[in-house]
């Protein structure tokens, strides 16, 4: 077989066969198919689409190239989340022990974060001492003795993936809607859960910016995971403005232990709630989603989740008492406020410039290799829908060691819309997306 036929069939629009995927699956893994043949593929895979049988025959391949993580020495259905990522997004944090302390495994294997904050790798090493780092025994006795442990996504998961990410990233094909449902989805079929709950944001801080396109990935994901026995579920949620109050690591991280003592923002809550719920469901400790929605309110309010997020950040090395004491936590060289000019109500808040405004006081990074100020950050003081006076602080501005906040001021002074109409709240969560009966 040559790459050039098989690049040359998809040029032309044909569906690849699975011996043709797994043969370049294979040559990418071992390198011995050059980059610019490769690359040549995935701009065709790009312009002439892929049917969902050449998706799952991709995603398949991919996780064939690396390892696949063994659960079976955790007892239980073992359940895992994946969220396509958005400005505020601490979910992970919080859904893990709500799931966990209702008695269903959850392992976390999470990255770190490209762009507006760190990732939740990102988020929880803002925690003193906490290790993400845990070899392969350390991490399945953590689960099975808490119920979840957080661990950085290892380079044996779907390596192939890797190499075409790359090669994606500077040959303008990441937008390719089943190279993204195949790279995500490969991933999570190597971490070895048995169900998978997706949170697919929708929105202007969100990677799909359509309702349409979220649904159209959301819908893809679900077919693969149909197709390879990997009970899968995706949740729509909306990402216009964003999520919760806290933007940046260790904001982020105190808002979690907020939420989880009852204090959080509603929103965020609700969502969190939604989703440990559906993962609960799947994990078989409950026969319906209002079964499951009332068992995790109950771990929620009781303090038990709190109480296994404590457990889990003593078990990977962190300082317990940050759950109360958030001064030991990082903090930012200096704070300063940007507060509303009139009267009015909020129409909207735009996600992707608070993104952007975090990322320029050092919350995030343009560059893997970059660092980033895990104290810095942004508050946001006002949602869509709430009414505010002149003078009432819009955004809280934690500024890193080294910045200036100019560049972030200018962006936040145009993230928010002041009106005079009641405006409704932004939606949290859009639909479902579950897989035929």
């Amino acid at each position: 077989m040559r790459i050039v036929d098989v690049i040359v069939r998809k040029r032309d629009g044909a569906a690849l066969t699975r011996d043709e995927i797994e043969f370049v699956v294979s040559g990418v893994t071992s390198g011995a198919l050059p980059d610019y043949q490769v690359s040549a593929l995935l701009m065709a895979m790009l312009l002439r689409g892929m049917t969902a049988e050449e998706t799952a025959w991709l995603t398949e391949a991919m996780v064939a190239s690396g390892a696949r993580v063994d659960l079976s020495s955790i007892p239980g259905t073992k359940v895992g989340k994946h969220s396509t990522g958005g400005v505020g997004d601490k979910t992970s944090i919080i859904v893990a022990p709500l799931v966990a302390a209702c008695g269903v495994p959850m392992p976390k294997s999470s990255g770190r974060g490209l762009g507006h904050t760190g990732g939740t790798i990102d988020k929880l090493e803002s925690i003193p001492g906490f290790k993400v780092g845990l070899d392969r025994e350390a991490f399945l006795a953590a689960v099975r003795d808490i119920g979840c442990a957080f661990v950085g996504q290892t380079p044996d998961i779907a390596p192939a993936d890797k190499k075409l990410y790359a090669l994606r990233d500077v040959t303008g094909t990441v937008e390719s809607l089943p190279l993204i449902a195949s790279s995500i989805m490969s991933k999570k079929i190597g971490e070895g859960t048995d169900a998978l709950v997706l949170d697919v944001k929708v929105g202007r801080g969100a990677f799909m910016k359509s309702e349409a396109d979220a649904r159209a990935l959301a819908e893809a994901m679900v077919s693969i995971g149909s197709r390879v026995g990997l009970t899968t579920e995706a949740v729509l949620t909306g990402m216009d403005a964003p999520l919760g109050r806290a933007v940046g690591n260790a904001l982020e991280i105190i808002e979690c232990f907020e939420t989880l003592k009852g204090n959080g923002p509603p929103a965020l809550e609700a969502l969190c709630v939604a989703l440990a719920a559906r993962l609960v469901r799947l994990g078989k400790v409950e026969p319906t989603l209002e079964a499951a929605e009332a068992r995790v309110r109950t771990v929620l309010s009781s303090g038990q989740a709190l109480d296994t997020l404590r457990k889990v950040i003593e078990r990977q090395g962190g300082d317990p008492a940050v759950v109360d004491d958030y001064t030991r936590l990082p903090r930012a060289a200096s704070v300063e406020v940007i507060t509303a000019t009139r009267d009015g109500i909020v129409a909207s808040v735009d996600a992707m410039a608070v993104g952007r405004a975090s990322m320029a006081l050092g919350a995030g990074r343009d560059r893997m290799d970059a660092s980033i100020d895990p104290g810095a950050g942004i508050i946001v003081g006002a949602q869509p829908g709430d009414a505010v006076t002149a003078g009432r602080p819009l955004f809280g501005l934690h500024v890193g060691r080294g910045r200036s906040s100019d560049e972030a001021r200018l962006l936040l002074q145009e993230a928010v819309t002041i009106g005079d109409a009641p405006v409704s709240a932004p939606r949290i969560v859009i639909d479902v997306v579950t897989q035929a009966a």
